[in-house]
């Protein structure tokens, strides 16, 4: 598979920008945020262990992409665009239901296998506050636990690149039980310096309620649902359920912070309660999502 990287080199407001499908396209490298996030940084986590994620983590969210899925009218005739689409999971889900998927990522890793799960789609290496897309591209806009408390400019984005009357469907990882992620997360953050934890706490600031639907409105959407679904994982023994777990972006500057041999002990310990009597585990949490309208 070719995955040559083309840079895109207009904005997202320029109509003439043409992204080719079949490779993966480099968008403009833009400097930080003021806020002092750096997509790129992100990318590089979460692409680490690209191999691991792709087929022992990301299907976890099938049931809330099915819901997603079907609320924002993904089907045939449809352009939808997956933003921070990770290895292209739910891009060949979206495709099944018969949509022609655009994805954008900030792991370049992750993104060549995505262009193997969907060589006929346009996806681009680039971020999601700077959409290399023409205004009013997209019927509708889905993001699998990509956007994130703080994440305004995003949703912004998302909007300008929708039509008018198109959906927008997002979803993160809630609060209440079952929540396995929850002691696994703690483990990490006892391996981490103060200002990672504070920024993991930020971001999922947006489980709460209320809190994703105020995001949408100053983006100028109309909120139209909130739902919940509970993700399932299942790993066979010890050894891929760290493998698994090891594959999160998070868990990469615990890893070059601290002992590795630690991190992992403190990970598996932080899931011994997911084991099945067989000796397997099972990785349960809970997954809201929230669906508006441009108008």
């Amino acid at each position: 598979m070719d995955v040559m990287q083309n840079t895109i080199t207009t904005t997202g407001n320029d109509t003439s920008t043409t992204i080719p499908r079949g490779h993966v396209a480099r968008a403009r490298q833009d400097p930080p945020r003021h806020d002092g996030h750096d997509w790129r940084v992100a990318g590089e986590a979460w692409g680490h262990a690209a191999g691991d994620w792709s087929t022992l983590f990301e299907h976890y969210a099938v049931g809330v992409v099915a819901a997603i899925g079907s609320r924002v009218g993904a089907g045939p005739g449809g352009r939808v665009l997956d933003v921070a689409c990770g290895s292209g999971w739910a891009m060949r889900f979206l495709r099944g239901l018969g949509a022609d998927v655009a994805g954008i990522d900030a792991a370049e890793r992750l993104l060549e296998v995505a262009a193997e799960r969907n060589p006929d789609s346009e996806l681009v290496h680039g971020s999601m506050f700077d959409l290399p897309w023409a205004t009013a591209t997209f019927d509708s806009v889905v993001s699998i636990n990509g956007i994130w408390g703080g994440g305004d400019e995003a949703l912004r984005e998302a909007r300008r690149v929708l039509r008018p009357g198109g959906t927008i469907g997002f979803s993160f990882w809630g609060t209440g039980d079952p929540l396995d992620l929850r002691p696994f997360f703690f483990s990490i953050a006892g391996h981490l310096d103060r200002d990672h934890v504070e920024g993991m706490v930020s971001i999922n600031d947006i489980a709460r309620p209320g809190v994703a639907e105020d995001m949408l409105d100053r983006a100028g959407f109309e909120p139209i649902e909130r739902g919940r679904r509970i993700s399932v994982l299942e790993w066979p023994d010890e050894e891929i359920a760290w493998r698994a777990l090891r594959s999160v972006g998070p868990i990469v500057p615990a890893l070059r912070n601290s002992d590795p041999a630690a991190v992992r002990r403190d990970a598996l310990a932080s899931i011994e309660h997911c084991r099945t009597p067989r000796g397997t585990y099972r990785f349960e949490n809970v997954q809201d999502f929230v669906v508006a309208r441009r108008p």
